[in-house]
């Protein structure tokens, strides 16, 4: 009965409180960097978009009708 004692049960949740904590401190640094990654990633994917709407706007335009060099 000696480990069911006020001060080692208070002891064992000190140290599941520090654990704990460890741990969220942990998951906020991946979530943040996993965060900044995304907005990143985002940004990427909007430039790439818009590049490719440029893209398509050129070529659905009518040619230019040129002679070909060999006339």
């Amino acid at each position: 009965m000696a480990d069911d004692s006020v001060p080692a049960r208070v002891t064992a949740l000190e140290e599941r409180i520090a654990y704990q904590d460890e741990t969220i401190e942990a998951l906020n640094q991946t979530i943040t960097k996993q965060w900044a990654e995304i907005d990143k990633l985002t940004r990427l994917v909007e430039t790439l978009t818009d590049r490719l709407r440029e893209i398509e706007a050129k070529a659905t335009q009518s040619p230019i009708t040129e002679r070909p060099p060999h006339y």
